[in-house]
């Protein structure tokens, strides 16, 4: 094969023209070239070509450090240039440690370090090198007189950032009178790195007093510093200053001005860069949907989350994340919905946010896909997640599933014990409840107020009355507790429930704070369903005075009314609601199939399948005709009044729904935002039998289970 560049010829001056080869060699294989050729002259054992040699295969980018050795170990009596080259070669090829190699081996050899030496070692130093060798190499400059150095010293201040002995770098950038960018970056840098941000931020200011130029990697720290203790004023400084020294377009430094921005409240500013940006990352994007949110302006962070060419879990997440505290659960699931199609991982919190969406949904399918997500993921169940599991089951109305992962769980905190407790409350499993709560009381878990709300729930939904009476003195008594107001609302329910109204009246006189909205409704549908006027009245008023525009008050009080046959009464509180205006919440139902959620509004709202719901509704209205069914309107007069139909109920539109797009015998779970009435309730049970469907229908904070025509709460809700 010919060779690739000219010989070294004889009849000219030899080291001008290896000099000459060595400027156009490109290649390891050319410089091989070139050394065989002065093998083959004669001038490989010239002092000066051997310097020529290794100084260049050394420096290259595209040398090979080993043949750069061994030139060296030809070498009989190298010299310190030598030695320096070889050092110099490691530490340009990021092998800091082989260079130290050398210098012991120099210094072994009888051979004194020069300025040189110590510059090439250190250039080279990464942080393992700095901490392993760094002290004692200081320690030998200092001892040969060039501790005053001010290059040298300009690359000791760089070798103690790297190890985060700033204070150290510190004091040789200050003893230092020629400090060069370099240092002043990469102090800056490594005050950022370490946590150290107001002092960031006051180095930054002295290297612009004395007028050094930072870059943009002393920008991007710097703004990174703001962010963090929110210097918005020297963070748009910094911004200033890049713009004025054309620094951008520098995506790294853009984002992370986005993120100063959003951190210190300035999110108009943020969103004014994000525009002005000519290219954009998926930083960028996360940085602002991050922004968005924690500014409060969720629905313009869902815009950019639906423009994003591509999303990451971060973004995820903080959607989820911020749905689930909006309560917005609904668009939780949404979110979360694109995530099952990837293979994003979220972070653990996000999965609890998104089991507690589904159990506020009812979804179970995909709170049970998230379930097995874990399991297929070898994820290990935390108490968090274990936690969230047994809330969404127990809302779901599935105990059997929430005991099952009660059971598996190895620690169970205070909050373990809260949630099954509460679940099998909700559930009318009340003496199980009990019996948890004395298992609760062994395992040495000491009860909170929350695990005695549930316990007197639990109570109350099985009827044991000297029970829960017990345990509220217990309360007080053994655990130094004072009740709340929940904790009233509790008893109150309790002595109802058991007929005990006068009972439960006393108690509500001689509470220590001012009784809440929830007392004196739970009080007043006590009164309406066993007929006491003169109580049910006093209830009453101040349930409107608490809440003039709650139409419950109108509605349970015109009921009682009724039920006493005072017709007058009854007409007057009609007229009272028509004359205010007064109307009640939108009743709207939730119902999951095939792991996606729909949401109903009474009438059936504007769902894609709505024709085909108008008419299984009209089957079931057939059917329930057939049976005797007549309809009970004493608790929405308000609606039959404004021309709503107690027959297009959120609730039964969304059990129509899930009788169409549900097996045959396929539970059908339902979750209402508020109290279900009474024509729905009765209804349901109905539905129950003529379907062989068990129904399973959560309101707030009670679940129903309907099947065979009857339902769990035994009537009284």
């Amino acid at each position: 094969m010919p060779p690739i560049l000219p010989p070294i010829s004889s009849h000219q001056n030899n080291n001008c023209s290896l000099a000459s080869l060595l400027r156009k060699c490109k290649t390891m294989r050319q410089f091989k070239q070139i050394h065989s050729q002065a093998i083959r002259t004669g001038l490989a054992t010239s002092p000066v070509t051997q310097r020529q040699l290794l100084s260049f295969s050394s420096s290259q980018t595209w040398s090979d450090m080993a043949y750069a050795q061994l030139l060296f170990d030809e070498i009989p009596n190298p010299d310190l240039s030598h030695w320096n080259a070889l050092i110099d070669g490691y530490s340009s090829h990021n092998s800091p440690k082989s260079a130290v190699t050398v210098y012991v081996s120099m210094i072994s050899r009888g051979y004194k370090p020069d300025r040189d030496t110590f510059s090439f070692l250190l250039k080279g130093f990464t942080r393992e090198a700095a901490v392993e060798f760094g002290d004692e190499i200081h320690a030998q400059l200092v001892k040969l007189g060039m501790g005053c150095d001010e290059m040298l010293t300009s690359f000791l201040v760089v070798m103690y950032t790297l190890t985060g002995e700033i204070d150290d770098a510190r004091q040789l950038f200050d003893r230092n009178h020629r400090r060069d960018e370099t240092m002043w970056n990469k102090l800056i840098s490594a005050y950022c790195e370490n946590n150290r941000f107001d002092d960031c931020c006051k180095l930054f200011k002295d290297m612009i007093r004395e007028n050094v130029m930072p870059n943009s990697a002393t920008c991007i720290s710097v703004v990174l510093a703001c962010a963090k203790v929110k210097d918005l004023e020297l963070g748009v400084q910094v911004h200033l200053h890049a713009d004025g020294n054309g620094m951008f377009p520098d995506l790294i430094l853009e984002n992370a001005l986005i993120d100063m921005y959003t951190q210190c409240g300035a999110i108009g500013a943020a969103c004014r860069l994000f525009d002005e940006m000519t290219e954009r990352n998926l930083a960028s994007w996360s940085l602002l949907v991050v922004g968005l949110v924690k500014s409060g302006q969720i629905d313009h962070a869902r815009e950019l989350f639906d423009e994003m060419p591509e999303r990451d879990s971060l973004c995820y997440c903080t959607m989820i994340d911020a749905y689930v505290e909006k309560k917005c659960f609904k668009e939780a699931l949404e979110i979360f919905q694109a995530v099952q199609t990837g293979d994003l991982e979220l972070e653990a919190l996000t999965m609890v946010n998104v089991l507690t969406a589904c159990a506020e949904l009812g979804a179970l399918e995909t709170g049970e896909w998230v379930r097995c997500f874990l399991d297929r993921k070898n994820v290990k169940v935390s108490n968090s997640i274990g936690n969230a599991l047994i809330y969404m089951y127990v809302k779901c109305g599935t105990v059997g599933n929430a005991m099952w992962i009660f059971d598996k769980m190895y620690h169970r905190d205070k909050h373990t014990w809260n949630t099954i407790i509460f679940g099998l409350a909700i559930n009318d499993h009340g003496e199980k409840a009990v019996d948890m709560f004395g298992k609760m009381l062994k395992s040495g878990e000491r009860p909170d107020e929350d695990t005695f709300s549930s316990i007197f729930t639990a109570c109350a939904s099985a009827g044991l009355v000297d029970k829960g009476r017990e345990l509220y003195i217990g309360m007080i008594d053994n655990y130094g507790m004072m009740p709340n107001v929940n904790h009233y609302c509790c008893m109150v329910d309790l002595l109802c429930r058991a007929g005990r109204l006068k009972q439960a009246f006393e108690t509500i006189l001689n509470m220590p704070m001012r009784p809440d909205t929830d007392i004196w409704g739970t009080f007043l549908g006590a009164c309406k369903t066993f007929g006491s006027i003169e109580m049910g009245e006093f209830a009453a008023k101040n349930l409107i005075e608490l809440n003039p525009d709650d139409i419950s008050a109108y509605v349970l009080l015109s009921n009682l009314y009724a039920k006493c046959d005072r017709w007058e009464d009854q007409l007057r509180i009609r007229e009272t609601v028509l004359e205010k205006g007064i109307d009640k919440e939108p009743g709207c139902s939730f119902i999951e199939v095939k792991r996606v959620v729909h949401e109903f509004e009474s009438g059936g709202g504007t769902h894609p399948l709505i024709e085909e719901i108008h008419s299984k509704l009209r089957e079931i209205n057939g059917k329930l005709k057939v049976f005797g069914y007549s309809s009970d309107g004493s608790e929405v007069f308000a609606e039959v009044s404004s021309g709503k139909e107690i027959f297009w109920h959120s609730e039964k539109v969304a059990l129509a729904f899930g009788l169409l797009s549900s097996g045959p015998y396929a539970t059908i779970r339902i979750v209402k935002n508020f109290r279900t009435c009474a024509d729905c309730h009765k209804a349901m049970k109905l539905l129950s039998k003529l379907y062989s469907r068990e129904i399973v229908l959560r309101e707030r904070n009670r679940v129903h289970r309907f099947r065979d025509g009857s339902c769990s709460c035994r009537d009284y809700w």
